[in-house]
């Protein structure tokens, strides 16, 4: 079994405006609305490389009811815990001159909300994985990523994080199956700035020795680097195309990874998989599906 939390999940409004502008009316050029948050995008691109997986998560409001319905439309098989208070996130991803955010705050969770969450991940045992990634809203306890491997401690759960600065270092001596930060985030972490492959390498070897098991770094245009348990090291340039949008690449390079491990079992193939499902979905304005991933993998 490979389940997803998402924390926060949003329904994303991705527009284009030629050259906007503050304090007057634009009018878009392209929209487009999809379920957002990074382990939705995990769930979503693991279905569509035909691997099942169980979203969980908390939903609020017609907001969510929306994500739910948008969740399922693609396939995925979706838990997500009702929250009574507020409503899940919009936010707003405006493209143009320049690339602008506007992320709304989520419901209310409360502890009971928690305790359900907890129920749903106390099913996983020995071989299943669980991918926990992204931001915790101001409603959650700030060591949830914490409180969640300590509990599945010792029970042989396969657990993937994807998150910056704290939320990461502090779950490393839990000993997480793979950790998948840029080169920007892994660089904050170590006060330097790695702008190489190379550059990568030793600090992605020190990330595994405090505790991380396998250590994929994404770098964007650079390609990206994976420190494996096995103790070998793959690095490669990225695939070459125009990027369409950014959103969703490392979620679909952490669905990448997973799929070609279980598929055979090597490494070199699972960072290979990992690279061109990232790059499939920032060569498209949707999120990468299997032809276009072996077709990146051909190359």
């Amino acid at each position: 079994m490979i389940c997803t939390v998402t924390f926060n999940p949003s329904l994303d409004y991705i527009v284009r405006v030629d050259d906007m502008r503050l304090g007057v009316i634009n009018r878009t050029t392209y929209e487009q609305v999809l379920p957002g948050g990074k382990g939705i995008n995990v769930s979503i691109v693991l279905g569509n490389l035909g691997h099942e997986s169980c979203a969980l998560g908390f939903l609020a409001g017609f907001t969510g009811t929306e994500i739910a319905r948008r969740v399922r439309e693609a396939h995925v098989h979706a838990d997500f815990i009702e929250v009574e208070k507020g409503m899940s996130r919009i936010n707003a991803k405006i493209k143009s001159n320049e690339e602008t955010e506007l992320n709304g705050q989520g419901p209310l969770i409360t502890e009971e909300n928690i305790e359900q969450l907890y129920a749903k991940l106390d099913v996983l045992g020995q071989g299943d994985t669980l991918v926990i990634s992204g931001s915790v809203p101001n409603t959650l306890p700030g060591d949830m990523y914490e409180r969640i491997m300590a509990r599945l401690d010792g029970r042989g759960v396969r657990i993937v994080v994807d998150a910056e600065r704290d939320l990461l270092t502090r779950v490393l001596p839990y000993h997480p199956f793979l950790v998948k930060p840029n080169n920007i985030e892994l660089g904050d972490i170590y006060g330097v700035r790695l702008k190489t492959r190379a550059d990568v390498v030793p600090y992605a070897q020190r990330m595994q020795r405090e505790g991380a098991r396998n250590v994929l770094v994404s770098m964007a245009g650079e390609g990206g680097v994976l420190v494996a348990e096995t103790g070998e090291v793959f690095e490669s340039p990225a695939a070459k195309g125009t990027v369409v949008n950014s959103v969703g690449a490392g979620d679909s390079a952490v669905a990448g990874f997973l799929a070609g491990l279980a598929e055979t079992g090597s490494y070199e193939t699972a960072f290979y998989m990992a690279l061109s499902a990232g790059s499939a979905s920032a060569f498209s304005d949707h999120l990468a599906t299997r032809p276009e991933v072996e077709a990146l993998m051909a190359r």
